[in-house]
């Protein structure tokens, strides 16, 4: 959109000729791979059970749930329901749309970086947004927030085009145009997660803050009322289905979650992250500070790279930890759509460093390269633990999978632990991993998902489940509870096995244990 500018002309003649979208789709496909890379090893954990089995219904039981359940992600799974019939539904299958969004994101992060900073700085945002482990987690995850970080980006650099580039130049008709894709494209990614309207807060500021003309402010307004007008549908589904959030209202109080579980994974990444943060920002607090001794420039100023990565990094997210206060409806993930601004900040943060350093241009590059590659090692240790078997929530589905298929016979019968909460069920394991139960009867199901007004299975107790004939014939049960949410030496849940035992089945001592779960194996004579 705007061509980058090298600001250190001595050291940056070699980065000068690339052109900014040639450093944007190195990136971009960079993050893609990077986040595609082992991203089917973790297993399936709850949020991407209610994608899966969201996505294949059909698309009129899909609305049908939507009416009464996560409406906020109808759009995003009714884009999986047509994904997953040209790509299947694998792990990486259903994975690959966000290590392609988080890409996009990436690549989008660049161009907003090289606007005022050169090649260098694309380069340097770049490698960071990369790494970056929310963005990384989010590449690698069946869910919409890597869409949304990918769509706030280019939304943003829209934005920037806009009101300080040559979408200033266009004649009245295209620009209108460029203005109504705007609105478009903010509504639709409000329509993939209602979080991200948030983000018209922080374009606003920029735009106040950049003193665009009337006329963009006055655009800008009208595509801003649109979009609430058009999210009114689903804010009102919202309002309705908010049940579904209460959980959050319990949740404990984890510093953790505002400090650096945001946006940078591990403590050992968001000290030196913030404080680049912090750095990053020195520069725009010393000339605040000197305000007051420099005549004001007259006219509109053109939006740094810092004034718009801190307006999207913090207000958004600070707009929802207020409402937060009041009704508990904020998790950390639900910022992902602010993280390439905390890339844009960590890479301003290196830009100043390496000049702190550097005495001399050739100096500069030297400190500015050696602290990217610093922040990239710090984050390689997160990214390999985001790739290990129970990262995603200490999820051990593809593990229970694999042991009912080493053990269980054909006409077995299973019953999985309904006490747990509906994310944790075991049951998931059977609908995220199917082949592991092929040819196994499952004797308590009551109502399938596809024929529910919730997202996962309904199921009978084992109690009903017997008045209703389903042991009759049945001779073996697997049963598989999950651990006391995974703490560490807790005793598994016994549910369901008094009620088993009242029917004559015993347990033959067998107990498979896994990393989350217990299976065990109950046998009666045969009548």
């Amino acid at each position: 959109m705007t061509v980058l500018v090298e600001p250190d002309l001595r050291a940056g003649r070699p980065l000068r000729a690339v052109r900014p979208w040639t450093i944007a789709l190195i990136a971009g496909l960079a993050a893609t791979i990077l986040c595609a890379a082992f991203s089917w090893l973790p297993s399936l954990w709850g949020d991407e059970a209610a994608t899966l089995l969201s996505a294949k219904r059909s698309v009129g039981s899909l609305f049908g749930m939507l009416m009464h359940v996560d409406a906020v992600h109808g759009v995003y799974y009714l884009f999986m329901h047509g994904w997953i019939r040209l790509a299947g539904d694998s792990p990486f299958a259903l994975r690959l749309p966000s290590a392609v969004a988080v890409g996009a994101a990436v690549a989008a992060v660049t161009l907003i970086a090289g606007r005022r900073g050169g090649a260098r700085a694309a380069i340097v945002a770049g490698v960071v947004a990369c790494v970056l482990p929310r963005l990384t987690y989010a590449g690698e995850e069946a869910r919409s927030y890597a869409f949304t970080a990918a769509a706030a980006a280019w939304l943003t650099l829209l934005l920037l085009w806009l009101i300080d580039g040559r979408g200033r130049s266009l004649p009245a008709g295209p620009r209108r145009l460029a203005w109504l894709l705007y609105a478009a494209g903010m509504a639709v990614t409000s329509y993939l997660f209602l979080y991200t309207v948030t983000l018209l807060v922080a374009h606003g500021v920029i735009l106040l803050a950049s003193r665009a003309s009337r006329r963009s402010l006055r655009a800008w307004a009208v595509s801003a009322a649109a979009v609430m007008v058009s999210l009114l549908p689903l804010a009102v589904l919202a309002y309705l289905e908010r049940s579904q959030i209460a959980y959050l209202s319990s949740s404990p109080d984890d510093p953790s979650i505002w400090y650096y579980f945001l946006w940078f994974g591990m403590p050992w990444v968001a000290v030196p992250a913030w404080a680049l943060v912090a750095l990053g920002l020195w520069p725009a607090w010393r000339a605040w500070r000197r305000r007051g001794t420099l005549p004001p420039m007259p006219g509109p100023r053109a939006p740094s790279t810092r004034l718009v990565a801190a307006a999207w990094l913090f207000l958004p997210t600070g707009l929802m930890l207020v409402v937060n206060i009041v009704y508990p409806m904020y998790t950390g993930r639900y910022s992902t759509f602010a993280a390439p601004a905390a890339a844009l900040l960590v890479a301003e943060g290196i830009l100043v460093l390496g000049r702190m350093i550097g005495g001399d241009p050739r100096r500069t590059v030297a400190a500015t390269a050696g602290a990217t590659i610093v922040f990239a090692a710090l984050c390689a240790p997160v990214y390999v633990l985001q790739r290990g078997p129970y990262a995603k929530n200490d999820s051990d589905w593809a593990e229970v999978s694999a042991a009912m298929g080493a053990n269980a016979r054909r006409g077995d019968a299973v019953v999985f632990d309904e006490s747990a909460k509906p994310s944790q069920r075991p049951r998931l394991a059977m609908r995220t991993y199917p082949a592991g139960f092929a040819g196994v009867r499952d004797v308590t199901l009551r109502i399938p998902y596809y024929r529910n007004t919730w997202w996962p299975d309904q199921a009978y107790s084992v109690k009903r489940a017997s008045e209703l004939g389903r042991f009759d014939d049945v001779t073996r049960v697997w049963l598989i509870e999950l651990d006391a949410q995974g703490l560490p030496g807790a005793a598994p849940d016994e549910y369901g096995l008094a009620s088993l035992r009242a029917l004559g089945f015993t347990e033959t001592g067998r107990r498979i244990e896994t990393h989350r779960s217990v299976i065990v194996e109950l046998t009666r004579p045969a009548v």
